[in-house]
């Protein structure tokens, strides 16, 4: 079992930025890949980004590319989400997801862990 503890929400303008945290309990957190995901209500979990287990390889959603990233410090048992030019369509609950293999998916039920999320509100 692997608790995920996200952190960082929080509200800001449109066009600033915001850095979440997700820290794992698990010290072999390099056992996974880890991927970001966000929601609204009534909307399904949208994948924004995913990191291998190595760090060596990201992936992100179309909507955030170029404006996300995604990186890993494996001795801190920690993932991070940079969240840079925020827009008010970035508002939802962010959580952060552990999956038990080397690549990162982006169907939030290939994985096995969740954390119980972060609300990040973007005003225009």
């Amino acid at each position: 079992q692997v608790l995920l503890v996200e952190s960082g929400g929080g509200l800001v303008q449109a066009g600033g930025s915001l850095r979440l945290s997700c820290a794992a309990s698990d010290r072999t957190i390099s056992s996974y890949a880890m991927g970001w995901f966000r929601q609204n209500l009534g909307k399904e979990r949208e994948f924004i980004a995913g990191i291998t287990r190595s760090g060596g390889t990201t992936y992100y959603a179309d909507s955030v590319k170029g404006r996300f990233t995604i990186s890993r410090d494996n001795a801190k048992n920690t993932v991070y989400l940079q969240m840079n030019s925020l827009k008010p369509e970035d508002t939802a609950v962010y959580y952060c997801a552990a999956k038990q293999t080397i690549l990162a998916g982006r169907a939030a039920g290939q994985y096995d862990y969740w954390g119980q999320g972060t609300q990040v509100t973007v005003s225009s």
